[in-house]
């Protein structure tokens, strides 16, 4: 099969790319690690207590990285998400190219993903990595949880206990509902194959570019693929985008209503972090919404926004009826209309 991205080499171009997190010495360093793994598992008891939800007993332990090994980790898992789409954009090509620019290409499109991965690796706090093909684990990024925690000011302690109750909220999330992490990848998989041109739709959809890059650059749309995606598969990604919405508005909520207990400074945090998001500077603002960042904003506040109303209609035991089935997950009109999605899960 043509290898359209050399993913060995987007690994290492990524890690040549990242730039270095804090200038801390090492024994601090150690001592950041060693809190941030206790914090974690500190996390487990009030977010099960909270959302009423378990991981079972065999769930792996969050695990803290740093930059590089994120990188290593997404790259893994792009590759794993995106080779079934690129075989078949492979199977849709009228010949083969020559070896040469095959291998050249390869290179290339590796050293964009290594430095789309290196950008990104500078601002993850957390993730649960699905690993599509692998095994999937929760990654806490030391390097930014103690950068972002200088940046805000804030109490460390308090800042990073806040932050492993969002992603252990996650963990929870897809290894307490058996079925959400295979129906994530099939959707991710399936929306990816079909946003794969062949040679005609492709010309096609270039000509879309011009009038679609204004939406795009106003941090409206989804990112580049807003360039490129046709309203069929708009409305595909608008579903997809509602069930990631709802994955990190529940996760905010848990953090912040378990926070008042747990997290002293956790009003204080909340406030510097959610003008942080939206302070960033012209160039960063300008990455964030070419690769869709901005909309991962939106996600927070929208998904944050249909958790709370349908806890106040029918409790968090109600709410947790959204993870029954996929056919139970809130569509890309109920995360916007609460009480449509109540209306049609409990009558």
């Amino acid at each position: 099969m043509t290898q359209y991205v050399d993913w060995k080499f987007a690994k290492t171009a990524g890690a040549r790319l990242v730039p270095p997190g804090p200038d801390v010495s090492h024994e601090e360093a150690a001592e950041t690690v060693a809190q941030i793994r206790e914090l974690a598992a500190a996390s487990v008891a009030p977010v099960a207590a909270t959302s009423r939800m378990t991981a079972p007993g065999d769930a792996p332990a969050a695990l803290v990285v740093d930059r590089p090994t994120w990188i290593e980790v997404n790259a893994d898992s792009m590759a794993a998400l995106l080779d079934p789409a690129l075989k078949v954009m492979a199977e849709r090509r009228d010949k083969e190219p020559w070896a040469a620019a095959q291998t050249i290409g390869s290179k290339l499109t590796g050293a964009e993903a290594g430095g789309m991965l290196a950008f990104l690796s500078t601002k993850v706090l957390g993730q649960y990595d699905i690993a599509p093909d692998g095994t999937p684990a929760l990654l806490l990024v030391a390097p930014n949880i103690a950068s972002t925690e200088r940046e805000l000011s804030v109490d460390s302690r308090d800042f990073r206990f806040w932050v492993c109750l969002h992603e252990e909220t996650h963990r929870v999330q897809f290894t307490a509902v058996p079925w959400l992490r295979e129906h994530i990848i099939g959707r991710a998989r399936g929306l990816a194959t079909d946003l794969m041109p062949d040679a005609e739709s492709l010309r096609s959809r270039l000509e879309q570019v011009t009038t679609q890059l204004p939406r795009v650059l106003s941090g409206d749309g989804q990112g580049l693929a807003e360039l490129v995606i046709t309203p069929d598969q708009r409305e595909r990604m608008a579903e997809v985008t509602a069930v990631m919405s709802l994955l990190e508005g529940h996760a905010d909520v848990v953090m912040d209503d378990v926070g008042p207990e747990h997290v002293p400074s956790v009003a204080t945090i909340r406030e510097r972090f959610t003008k942080r998001r939206k302070g960033a500077g012209a160039v960063d603002r300008l990455l964030r919404r070419l690769l869709g960042l901005e909309a991962k904003m939106r996600q927070y506040r929208d998904g944050a926004v249909f958790v709370r109303a349908v806890q106040e209609r029918v409790g968090v035991d109600g709410f947790n009826a959204v993870w029954t089935s996929p056919e139970t997950l809130p569509s890309a009109l109920e995360i916007t209309q609460p009480d449509v999605w109540v209306r049609r899960v409990h009558g």
